[in-house]
């Protein structure tokens, strides 16, 4: 498993827990300062801008995830609760194409949170370790 790889999985274990963004992001931060070398941060700063989507639909799926996979989640109740209430198995159909629709939805804008937050965590490593160097300058 690259480095690549292993921070998005870094990040997908922030994101399971329960605090705010500014933490989610500092704890992150502490990780990746003494486990990446600065070479591999921006290579994979860069591999992650050159990855992340821009269009509006994929930023949809990555602010509101569940919002955008309720209506699927709702097709597939529907199709169990007709397919079993009409005793039709046609209908059990849409249990199983609904909730595979809304479960990959999330999981792509787990993924892509997950994304975003690392991109997020390095861009402020490389602007706290560029202001000391400022500083120094003035």
């Amino acid at each position: 498993m690259g480095q690549y790889e292993r921070l998005i999985l870094m990040a997908e274990d922030e994101l399971t827990q329960y605090s705010t963004d500014a933490r989610k992001l500092e704890k992150l931060r502490q990780k990746i300062g003494l486990s990446v070398p600065p070479g591999e941060q921006r290579q994979v700063k860069e591999t992650l801008l050159a990855e992340m989507p821009t269009d509006l639909i994929s930023q949809l799926v990555e602010n509101q995830r569940q919002a955008v996979a309720l209506p699927f989640w709702g097709i597939a109740g529907l199709g169990l609760l007709f397919g079993i209430s009409f005793m039709q198995p046609v209908d059990l159909i849409a249990t199983f194409v609904g909730s595979a629709i809304a479960f990959n939805i999330q999981k792509w804008g787990w993924k892509l949170q997950a994304k975003r937050l690392v991109l997020q965590t390095l861009e402020d490593i490389e602007a706290k370790t560029r202001k000391p160097v400022e500083k120094a300058t003035e």
